[in-house]
């Protein structure tokens, strides 16, 4: 995906950062309007409340093994959300989507509820609570084209307010490019991966080392690959470590220690394909000149 520079304002109705935030990006008629549960009855007292909308309800699996998501759509929000809020445990806030201009059709929401199942589905991110992927209907090419571009507005919005539902864990560019991609090759592994913006993925197929040090085992790194096993991310087949999925690590050092069953910096351990190491790739002994300093020494 190819990113642009956009500004998006945040309204925040009673002025609690806590609280309802209405996020849109200023050239634009799409909002995002993201609510606490404890707040829910303030969101139906808006006038927003009244909308053909789609929602999501976001909150954490039963067993904090991550994050899941129920995607729906309605034109009578007050009656479905009252109806969630009684019947449905595991959420915390929902995220009601529409257009500042009422603009929206039942054409519009029935496909985008469809397309939002399975863009969140594909990232992978989000456990979705959807049994099926909507109802699909014929959608007229010119209202396509409106909801695609809807669609990437949601996107960017969701993403900027802290759930980034659609984003997949490892940009796929990243991949092509040389540089990008690192391996730890320590302790009999053979793992790749990639540091991102959120922190280091190991990619899936990675392969780490079965038995982990008796110090390490009382360590916080070991918790997490005991639960990372638990949850079925990553598995022992055949003496190896082997990773079923890309990872999200919060820090490169987590990355290596569930690779090499021990403590190490990741820093270090990581390494391009030309063996220069992630410290010497992200962390430049002198600062790159700014556009001010380039445009000083043209003068």
């Amino acid at each position: 995906m190819t990113y642009r520079p956009q500004t998006i304002q945040i309204f925040l109705p009673n002025g609690d950062p806590r609280g309802i935030r209405v996020a849109e990006i200023t050239t634009r008629i799409v909002q995002a309007i993201d609510i606490p549960r404890s707040r829910l009855d303030e969101f139906l007292a808006m006038r927003e409340s009244e909308q053909l909308s789609l929602y999501l309800l976001i909150g954490e699996r039963d067993d904090g093994s991550g994050n899941q998501v129920y995607i729906g759509q309605s034109g009578d929000m007050r009656k479905r959300l009252l109806a969630h809020n009684n019947e449905k445990d595991f959420w915390q806030r929902v995220l009601v989507l529409t257009t500042r201009t009422q603009s929206l059709t039942s054409t519009h929401v029935l496909f985008l509820e469809n397309l939002f199942i399975q863009e969140a589905k594909k990232a992978g991110r989000y456990v979705t609570e959807n049994y099926n992927e909507g109802m699909k209907s014929y959608t007229p090419l010119p209202l396509v084209a409106d909801c695609q571009e809807i669609f990437e507005t949601v996107r960017t919005l969701v993403t900027s307010l802290g759930y980034p539902l659609f984003e997949p864990i490892a940009q796929p560019a990243l991949a092509e490019s040389p540089n990008e991609v690192l391996y730890c090759k320590r302790s009999g592994s053979s793992a790749r991966g990639t540091y991102t913006d959120e922190g280091f993925v190991v990619f899936k197929d990675s392969v780490g080392k079965a038995e982990i040090g008796r110090s390490f085992r009382d360590h916080s790194f070991a918790r997490l690959r005991d639960e990372l096993l638990q949850h079925g991310k990553i598995s022992l087949i055949g003496g190896t470590l082997v990773f079923k999925e890309d990872v999200l690590f919060t820090s490169p050092s987590g990355a290596s220690a569930v690779v090499c069953g021990t403590t190490h910096n990741g820093w270090l351990d990581w390494k391009n394909a030309e063996g220069t190491t992630l410290h010497e790739l992200k962390r430049p002994k002198v600062a790159p000149k700014s556009v001010f300093e380039e445009d000083a020494l043209h003068r």
